[in-house]
């Protein structure tokens, strides 16, 4: 995992010699990170979230899995370029 961070991180730094559409992907790929590093701390963190009916508590634990599993396709598309 480590390793993988790594690589993401090395290929985020080239930017400058990236396509446009490249750069794109990058930039929605940090946007979205950094959205779901907030929403899991405010899920593990926050005693808000206890507050929450289960439901809405389901929901954005489900929102959470899915931000994960695009960002894993966007790290996937990234390594590639």
């Amino acid at each position: 995992m480590e390793n993988k961070q790594i690589q993401i991180k090395k290929k985020m730094e080239q930017t400058v010699n990236l396509q446009t559409h490249q750069q794109r992907v990058v930039e929605e790929y940090k946007e979205l990170k950094d959205k779901t590093t907030k929403l899991r701390a405010f899920i593990l963190d926050n005693p808000i979230y206890l507050s929450l009916d289960k439901v809405e508590q389901e929901d954005m634990q489900k929102q959470y899995d899915a931000m994960c599993i695009y960002c894993d396709a966007l790290e996937s598309r990234i390594k590639r370029f």
